[in-house]
């Protein structure tokens, strides 16, 4: 092997080798192995903030994006913040959580396909009707017989006893982001300008209320005890909810990020206090670039952060773009380092 491809795990010469073994950790922000488990978490934050939270230490928010942060929080409303990928969007709702102690950030990442039913719950009819159908098929139709006897409810917590309804419904990101509580959760509803036309005004109704029913439950909520089910949350608690309706006590500090791909009706932004984060300056890249990577890493990989700055004043690039090459190009050490950048900080907007 030439020294100009030492840095390869895979060469592509066909012939099986142990080059996996020599791979390195993965970068911070790509690494799945759950370091937020100790607090009940998915290792979310810790991508986002970078090792032991550094970004939200080191990060210092210019006047404009506090103030619209402390307003959003003073008057209950949802944060729309805008601006290119790589920004920070994303990051300020984690920094706001860890810096005020709000516990993990709910995350509803949207798609073109998704509704705001998506985001409120979810109740698997199916699955409980298979459940019957099994419990029915192992004591002879005794369950099911029972079930029609009782109104739809048989004793014992079988799955078609009305007390096993609970067990069927998950609430979704908004959803348990407006479960009453004595201080808000942190959610992030992630790209909204990728959802189809109807979810911005969708959303109107319950981000301005604060509250949403959950029909299968209110239906048969006078045959249930205290008219409470237990049900599961978006992070995999189980709470209890009162005559199938949600209400939150404390109002969520809700983020709504867009690319700025689209414009949004008049009534969701009447509703949003809105922020446009700037293109980030060479200190806040190199702050980005320390949290995740060290001190050293971005002393070294300061000239590509200059090539970054000057290249983003006509080109559209994205911050995550930058960590990659800073990573890489010290992790491997490719002989062609200023060539292995210019590779992966590709402009996003090329001509087609």
């Amino acid at each position: 092997m030439t020294e100009s491809s030492e840095w390869l795990i895979y060469r592509g010469a066909g012939e099986p080798h142990d080059g996996m073994n020599r791979l390195p950790s993965p970068p911070p922000w790509r690494d799945f192995s759950g370091r937020d488990a100790a607090d009940g978490g998915d290792g979310s934050r810790d991508r986002r903030l970078g090792a032991n939270r550094h970004l939200a230490e080191l990060h210092r928010p210019g006047a404009e994006e506090l103030e619209m942060i402390n307003a959003a929080l003073y008057l209950r409303r949802p944060l729309l913040v805008t601006g290119s990928p790589g920004a920070g969007k994303s990051t300020l709702a984690h920094s706001v959580a860890y810096e005020l102690g709000l516990g993990d950030v709910l995350r509803w990442s949207i798609v073109s396909r998704s509704a705001l039913q998506d985001g409120l719950y979810h109740y698997d009819a199916i699955a409980r009707l298979q459940d019957v159908q099994i419990a029915a098929q192992g004591d002879g139709g005794t369950s099911r017989s029972s079930e029609a006897e009782s109104g739809g409810g048989a004793a014992g917590g079988t799955p078609g006893a009305v007390e096993a309804i609970g067990s069927y419904i998950r609430l979704g990101p908004l959803g348990t982001a407006l479960l009453p509580s004595d201080t808000p959760r942190v959610l992030l509803i992630d790209e909204l300008d990728k959802s189809d036309i109807d979810l911005p005004n969708d959303l109107l109704n319950v981000l301005e209320e604060g509250e949403f029913e959950i029909p299968e439950l209110q239906r048969i909520a006078d045959r249930l005890p205290d008219g409470e089910a237990e049900v599961l949350t978006a992070d995999g608690t189980k709470v209890r909810v009162r005559d199938g309706r949600v209400r939150c006590r404390a109002f969520p500090f809700v983020v709504l990020t867009s690319n700025g791909e689209r414009d949004f009706p008049a009534p969701l932004m009447r509703r949003c206090i809105h922020l446009e984060l700037d293109r980030p300056d060479h200190n806040r890249l190199a702050t980005f670039v320390r949290a995740h990577l060290g001190d050293e890493a971005a002393r070294a990989g300061d000239d590509l952060i200059g090539r970054f700055l000057e290249r983003s004043r006509s080109e559209l690039l994205a911050a995550d773009q930058l960590l990659n090459a800073i990573y890489l190009t010290d992790a491997a050490a490719p002989p062609s380092r200023d060539r292995l950048a210019d590779l992966l900080i590709q402009r996003l907007d090329r001509p087609r």
